[in-house]
């Protein structure tokens, strides 16, 4: 009876894990920056967190991740910061291509 209250999960909505779920969110951000309907400004969140990332200058040298954390808050409200329909867009894009190279794989098995 536990089973029966037990949400169905398809394939395509499972968690993807850490590394394919960073990867499609790397992947995101490349094409949102470039993206001509995504402001110019905000272009600039993802580019300052990666300079962050090799400047010597760090906010607390009693916390060594925070470049972690600044490239992490950085890449988030960018993603949060642009268009919806641009990003459902590229997310869609994202899942359709993921899928193609799943069937891809398993037709060459």
């Amino acid at each position: 009876m536990a089973d029966r209250n037990k949400p169905m999960i398809s394939p395509d909505t499972q968690d993807p894990g850490f590394l394919k779920g960073l990867t499609q969110q790397i992947k995101l951000i490349l094409r949102l920056m470039g993206d001509k309907r995504v402001n110019s400004l905000l272009k600039a969140l993802p580019v300052g967190a990666l300079i962050y990332l090799v400047w010597p200058f760090d906010l607390s040298p009693f916390i060594p991740l925070d470049d972690a954390i600044v490239m992490g808050i950085g890449f988030y409200t960018f993603v949060e910061l642009c268009p919806d329909h641009v990003v459902a867009e590229h997310r869609t894009a994202i899942a359709a291509e993921r899928t193609s190279a799943n069937q891809t794989d398993s037709q060459q098995d």
